[in-house]
């Protein structure tokens, strides 16, 4: 018993403690180790006039992929059209074998600029600080101008879904600095059921 007669709280003798910055970053890594290394991708490019030929920014994102390890399973065009766009990701997110869906151009702020309209609807959840981390990025490249992006990603039927801008600047930032990094590590945390 203590000095007056009152003894010391149970709850508060046993109270979790935090955990250390190094024990979370620790945690992490474990996380990323226990990833998967081959991420199945689709890629789409948004584009009233880009074909597969002259498609360089959907060609750098499958050239990336690659590069890292991660097969690309579909790549398709399709128009500034929330519909083709809706349809297009609705068709990845379906096939068993896709992970995540890779989606370039039509984020800014014009008003054919239609994809995160067209996208942000059929999420099952978002993941803002894709969107933040990005323009942060680009702020420290272009400036303000990094404001005019609606850069998002999210997460639809356990697949994770990026939606980049269409210039092949801002798709590198995206990729090597956020994305490729990420890659297994998101898909493992978007079907762990604890």
């Amino acid at each position: 018993m203590s000095r007056g007669g009152a003894r010391p709280s149970s709850a508060a003798a046993e109270a979790p403690r935090a955990p250390s910055r190094q024990e979370e970053s620790r945690s992490i890594e474990e996380h990323r180790r226990e990833a998967p290394r081959e991420v199945a991708t689709a890629v789409v490019t948004v584009s009233d006039t880009r074909t597969l030929e002259d498609d360089t920014g959907g060609r750098l994102i499958v050239e990336l992929l690659e590069r890292a390890g991660h097969p690309v399973v579909s790549r398709v065009i399709v128009k500034d059209e929330p519909a083709e766009i809706a349809e297009a990701l609705e068709s990845a997110a379906s096939r068993p074998e896709v992970r995540a869906v890779i989606v370039t151009g039509g984020t800014g702020v014009a008003p054919r600029d239609v994809t995160p309209d067209a996208i942000e609807p059929l999420l099952d959840r978002t993941i803002p600080g894709f969107g933040e981390l990005h323009r942060m990025l680009s702020y420290q490249e272009i400036g303000s101008a990094a404001l005019l992006s609606r850069a998002l990603a999210g997460l639809k039927n356990g697949r994770v879904v990026f939606a980049l801008p269409g210039s092949r600047g801002a798709i590198r930032l995206a990729m090597e600095k956020l994305i490729l990094p990420e890659l297994g590590h998101l898909v493992a945390q978007a079907v762990k059921k604890r």
